[in-house]
């Protein structure tokens, strides 16, 4: 991994590897085609595993394993601001993905994986993913792949190794450890999974709901900005790379060290958040849920809400496990994650908002320009009104595709992902609170450490294209 950064920028920039994007997709259709899904919605009392337990108000397994979901109030002082159902699962899984030169250029090995609430059945997923119960086979079943690759893995093998956030509106404090491994020896890839380099990942993410959301947080943790300017690529190959780039704005954008005012005014604004923000958040027995109640054997929300709780019977070939029950949140409408980009300088430069959320372990991470649930009330500043008038009459667009968030926990839910450029006359030069503009490679300095971006952020930077 001498030359990282020219060995990522050339794998990003190679559209065709040892397999074509239309033998992948074959691949993935093939899959699909393959595989038998049944999901039947059910009472959760015709479920011989899951149950409500009356004692602590939760809903959980007889194992007391995987997870178990709760009530969650938030409080400012007395008040009280919002209250939800919330999942709890106090465990760390992996996602992973291996990666390794051939003929030159770094490939990646992906999966066809099926996710219980996804709604196409099988999306490209990381080398492995699973949660600490998985495994351990805490459920019984098969081990999963390569695990024995990532729990082995020398320090010098590890190109990432960062422990992420995931969604704080549907998690309490959950997080996952991101990981890409280099591997220089052959491996025996089975059927499930397929070699792809970076850009025809990237271009398989253009498809609505077929790179799922854990591919992408791992890919955005690809560390650009922490490359020693010592192996840096040699003039010749930065002049070849320039050369084939689309957009030597976002190229310059990933080089270089991060910029020490953004840095400081984004801690600033988090540091005032921890220590001056009066809300508080307390768990519940969802019985306590003063605008919640069960309906038609479904746990739903009085008033308009991102999500209701249903329960499910499943059956699914090839998992480690093929039948089982569990509960997952139903999305209601699809959700608009949005970032507004700009050029300054010869620099690409984005949008980004600080972004509390009620489920996050430190209450506040940074967040695309718009993250907005579909039954929710916009935030009407100047900054949201643009981003709306920008994308209805489709000036600047980059990006404008459905991609689907968490299909283990999550069921059909997908969400609007939009990158928009704009002028730099068209944003006003005193931001509202709380947004601010940076360059790539700070936002990517800042992923490399634990919590500072929020999965919707991540997954909207890792859509784009060099």
């Amino acid at each position: 991994m001498n030359n990282i950064f020219y060995d990522l920028i050339n794998s990003w920039l190679t559209k065709e590897g040892v397999n074509s994007i239309d033998a992948l997709l074959q691949w993935i259709n093939a899959q699909n085609r393959d595989l038998e899904v049944n999901l039947e919605r059910i009472p959760l009392e015709h479920s011989n595993f899951w149950f409500f337990d009356k004692d602590s108000g939760l809903i959980r397994n007889k194992n007391h394993s995987f997870f178990s979901i709760s009530g969650i109030q938030q409080y400012r002082n007395d008040e009280l601001l919002a209250e939800q159902p919330i999942i709890i699962q106090n465990e760390i899984g992996f996602l992973g993905i291996i990666f390794r030169k051939i003929n030159g250029v770094l490939h990646f090995l992906m999966q066809a994986k099926i996710e219980p609430g996804n709604i196409n059945k099988v999306q490209i997923s990381p080398t492995i993913q699973a949660t600490k119960s998985n495994f351990t086979q805490k459920h019984g079943g098969k081990r999963p792949a390569f695990l024995d690759c990532f729990i082995e893995a020398k320090p010098n093998q590890t190109l990432v190794d960062q422990i992420q956030s995931e969604q704080s509106s549907r998690f309490l404090k959950k997080r996952n450890r991101n990981v890409l491994l280099h591997l220089d020896q052959d491996i025996i890839v089975p059927p499930t999974h397929q070699w792809m380099t970076l850009g025809q990942i990237k271009e398989l993410m253009r498809y609505d709901n077929l790179v799922n959301m854990d591919t992408r947080t791992v890919l955005s943790c690809l560390p650009f900005s922490l490359v020693d300017p010592e192996l840096e690529p040699e003039k010749s190959q930065l002049e070849e790379i320039e050369n084939k780039c689309k957009d030597k704005t976002l190229l310059r954008s990933l080089r270089g060290t991060a910029s020490l005012p953004i840095l400081t005014d984004i801690y600033h604004a988090f540091n005032n958040y921890k220590m001056f923000s009066e809300i508080s958040t307390r768990l519940v027995g969802l019985n306590s849920l003063k605008k919640w109640h069960m309906e038609e054997n479904q746990f739903v929300c009085e008033d308009p809400f991102p999500f209701r709780l249903i329960f499910c019977d499943i059956s699914i070939e090839g998992r480690e496990v093929v039948n089982w029950t569990q509960p997952l949140f139903e999305a209601q409408g699809i959700a608009t994650f949005g970032l507004l980009s700009c050029e300054d300088k010869g620099v690409k430069k984005f949008l980004v908002k600080a972004k509390p959320e009620i489920g996050c372990l430190d209450g506040i991470e940074l967040g695309p320009t718009v993250q907005h649930e579909a039954t929710q009330a916009r935030d009407e500043d100047e900054i949201t009104r643009l981003f709306y008038e920008e994308l209805s009459s489709g000036k600047g667009v980059r990006v404008n595709v459905l991609l689907s968030e968490e299909g283990g926990r999550f069921y059909h839910e997908q969400n609007r992902n939009v990158i928009i450029e704009v002028q730099n006359d068209e944003i006003p030069s005193d931001l509202p609170q709380g947004y601010f503009w940076s360059d790539y490679k700070t936002l990517n300095t800042l992923t490399q450490v634990n919590n500072c971006l929020n999965i919707q952020l991540r997954n909207l930077l890792s859509l784009l294209e060099v």
